[in-house]
């Protein structure tokens, strides 16, 4: 396939941004491209984000965090892999480090629209656009959120969908990312991926991801902002409801007990909730009403049946 032919194929546009405060850094992308998640997005945890694409060299991505790891401010990082690549007027970049520090470059072969904003803490390029309008609809849906206190993953989407209200990507959607990174961030706090949600193929592909985000990944990995102590009839519920399902399989005594903390994490596990499990004698309010809805739909788990979780 010829240069030109995949600079057309890899058009999209995206933002990488930095949220020191957090030590949270992300990356978020839509093109008319299957599976782009797989091709632009990459980040780490105290280090920084890159998009990749037009015609992506996703060997930019590792090389680009080893700069910034070494301590290279992003200026510097696309100045380097620029001048080392026969192929970067084809190509286009955005950076981010860990301190906010930005930096975007756009080939002068990419399709037009292409073009990119360094903002504080933030990039956003594209190629292939309606015009410049989606990247400034982006800029300014980011700082916004951002003004707010809106957390970075959903900063992120609002910028993607700001993007696409002023035109997006000129030859329509298909696959969308967002990936988001912070210390201590992998399942169980081993690694730094908190965030790592693709639409690979979709007639509306950043609605899609934002359902991913607000309505799987924060049920199951999404932080406690509520909790309901596990006294009285609070418990007394908790307990029927686990000793119903066939989870608790002594009787509850007079108070919260061992063999009802365990099995109340036991139906956690069941769930996919044990990042929700906690040990202070409170119950998430999330992990509570899901537990409701469960011992109301009627038939006891039957455990000996399962397979992993």
């Amino acid at each position: 396939m010829t240069s030109a032919l995949l600079a057309l194929a890899l058009g999209t546009f995206s933002i990488v941004a930095a949220d020191p405060a957090t030590g949270q850094i992300g990356v978020a992308v839509q093109s008319k491209f299957p599976a782009v998640g797989a091709i632009v997005p990459a980040a780490r945890a105290g280090v920084g984000g890159v998009a990749t694409q037009a015609l992506a060299n996703v060997t930019w991505r590792d090389e680009a965090l080893k700069l910034l790891a070494q301590g290279l401010a992003p200026d510097e990082v696309v100045r380097r892999l620029v001048a080392a690549d026969p192929q970067a007027d084809d190509r286009q970049i955005g950076l981010v480090d860990a301190k906010g520090r930005a930096a975007t470059f756009t080939g002068k072969r990419c399709f037009d629209h292409a073009s990119g904003i360094a903002g504080d803490g933030y990039a956003v390029q594209g190629n292939i656009l309606v015009g410049r309008a989606t990247l400034e609809a982006m800029a300014r849906a980011y700082e916004e959120a951002r003004d707010r206190g809106v957390p970075l993953a959903e900063r992120l989407l609002a910028a993607l969908a700001a993007g696409q209200a002023a035109g997006g990507d000129r030859r329509g959607m298909e696959s969308a990312a967002l990936l988001v990174v912070k210390p201590g961030g992998g399942y169980g706090g081993a690694g730094d991926v908190w965030v790592d949600l693709r639409v690979d193929d979709h007639p509306r592909p950043i609605a899609e991801l934002t359902r991913l985000y607000r309505d799987v990944h924060q049920f199951y990995f999404g932080e406690t902002t509520r909790t309901v102590p596990l006294q009285g009839p609070v418990a007394r519920e908790v307990e029927a409801d686990l000793a119903r399902l066939g989870f608790l399989k002594v009787a509850p005594g007079a108070a919260w007990s061992p063999a009802s903390q365990q099995a109340l994490e036991d139906f956690q596990g069941w769930e996919n909730l044990e990042t929700r499990i906690r040990k202070d004698g409170t119950i998430d309010a999330l992990v509570l009403e899901h537990l409701r809805k469960v011992a109301a739909a009627g038939a006891p788990i039957d455990r000996r049946k399962a397979g992993a979780r």
